[in-house]
């Protein structure tokens, strides 16, 4: 009986100490870090001004269907299911020769079958003073018509890690011969 015990006792050691090792593992998956050990300290608030240069025609364009829903466009006016890539000029006032802070570069495609809305992927990519090389990721909805466009940042690099936020967006003009568009973006981010 004693050896029966002996057994039992040796069988739910190993049993507890391979439990052990597969939790011991699995923690090397992730750990608690400090925010001051990635050199984060004190949130902070920052507003931008920049125009945004949707450029559709010429043969200078920034803007580039890059995929026509032939299916849906012959009865969807909002060209639902059109996406377009782009590397668009931003700067800083809503003249393209005015200078240059960024581009925004990304995607956005209409998803909306009854109304021009936008789905928004794209990074505006900062080459102006300090914020030189940093990012800002925006994902989100812009309903065209609407005066005022609201969407998220959802994240950056460089001098926007970690950062989250908000951009409004609203048309300073439109060329309807040509499609081309300049928007004013003001951008509301939180960042370290």
């Amino acid at each position: 009986m004693a050896k029966s015990i002996s057994k039992n006792v040796t069988i739910i050691f190993v049993v507890f100490l391979i439990s052990f090792l597969v939790v011991a593992e699995s923690q090397k998956f992730s750990r608690n870090l400090s925010q001051r050990s990635l050199g984060l300290k004190k949130e902070k608030l920052s507003h931008f001004r920049f125009y945004f240069h949707d450029i559709v025609s010429g043969p200078n364009a920034t803007a580039i269907r890059i995929v026509e829903a032939t299916r849906t466009n012959r009865t969807a006016a909002t060209g639902f299911g059109d996406i377009t890539m782009i590397d668009n000029p931003l700067t800083i006032g809503p003249e393209r020769t005015s200078r240059l802070v960024g581009r925004a570069q990304g995607i956005y495609t209409s998803a909306s079958l009854n109304e021009m809305g936008l789905l928004m992927a794209m990074n505006y990519v900062f080459v102006e003073g300090k914020y030189n090389g940093s990012t800002l990721s925006i994902l989100g909805r812009n309903p065209v018509m609407s005066a005022v466009r609201e969407m998220p940042i959802v994240g950056g690099s460089g001098l926007f890690r970690f950062s989250r936020g908000y951009a409004l967006a609203r048309t300073h003009s439109f060329n309807m011969s040509n499609g081309d568009a300049v928007v004013e973006f003001n951008v509301y981010v939180l960042h370290y």
